[in-house]
């Protein structure tokens, strides 16, 4: 049975709206993850400076039900985007740039190459930001795969999001093993071209119905796809109405403790297991301590 009651640990302070105001316009003409997919951090996240772009426009060619992103027609490309989401960047002074997408199957390439010219634009910088993207699986094209790898971003991100037997409910339009498979592919890249400047990262929601030890396994999976980095999190429907997945529980911070010990064990580089964790929560923070920059 769905729960209700949103427990404290939970609970999330509200950012001033001063120093919201100042960040949206700093953003202007981007889109952000923390505003399309009401993350619970945004306060936290824009009070620090910090925001995670979403490139590809606002419209998503799948409909997950998780997710608060609208599904739709995607418009077509802005190839201007990538200028300026580098130029916010500086603006902003960023040392650790994410860049997420929307889903775009209506693209021949899945909008590799937009993430790739993205990656260009911020390697233009004089500050020189290090780089984390969180792609889709592109359908499991690895020639558009290659095309985001071979921009060596520090950080390489896709997201499970949830344990294989959830994915008909959860994500409908995608495939566990296909997922598992982009990440395999970008750890033997890391490992062949990289020379160990770049590490592999996903994410899994918890409180959808999965059991702790499809949890486990789940883990297992990413590890043995030589993952290296893994975040845990507490699934939060994006808003009342609206046909998303119901909780099914919210998770008690002694079982993430749990998770992130089981994962430490596996070998990840590292584990940030925690209810408000999200892929790209405290993420500068997070790439410093695991790949030295």
């Amino acid at each position: 049975m769905a729960q209700r009651v949103r427990p404290s640990w939970l609970r999330v302070k509200a950012l001033p709206p001063d120093r919201r105001e100042a960040m949206e316009r700093a953003l202007t003409g981007l889109n952000t993850v923390c505003r399309e997919a009401n993350c619970p951090n945004i306060g936290e996240c824009f009070g620090r400076g910090t925001a995670t772009f979403m490139i590809l426009g606002d419209i998503c060619t799948r409909n997950c039900r998780f997710c608060a992103v609208t599904p739709g027609t995607p418009t077509v490309v802005d190839g201007d985007e990538p200028k300026r989401l580098a130029e916010a960047a500086g603006r902003l002074g960023l040392k650790h740039v994410v860049v997420t997408s929307v889903t775009r199957d209506d693209l021949p390439d899945g909008g590799a190459g937009h993430f790739a010219a993205c990656i260009r634009e911020l390697r233009s910088l004089k500050h020189l930001p290090t780089v984390e993207v969180l792609t889709p699986d592109f359908q499991g094209d690895m020639d558009a795969l290659r095309s985001v790898l071979g921009m060596r971003p520090e950080i390489f991100n896709h997201n499970v999001e949830t344990v294989p037997r959830l994915y008909p409910q959860v994500r409908p339009q995608a495939d566990f093993a296909r997922s598992i498979g982009v990440l395999t592919q970008a750890a033997q890249f890391a490992a062949e071209q990289a020379k160990g400047r770049m590490l592999v990262k996903s994410g899994l929601m918890v409180g959808l119905g999965e059991t702790f030890d499809e949890v486990i396994v789940a883990l297992g999976d990413l590890r043995s796809a030589s993952v290296n980095i893994v975040t845990i999190g507490q699934y939060l429907k994006p808003t009342a109405s609206g046909d998303y997945c119901e909780i099914v529980r919210y998770v008690e911070p002694e079982e993430f403790a749990a998770y992130a010990e089981a994962a430490t064990r596996m070998g990840f580089t590292g584990v940030a297991s925690a209810p408000l964790v999200r892929s790209s929560y405290h993420a500068e923070e997070f790439t410093r301590r695991t790949i030295g920059s």
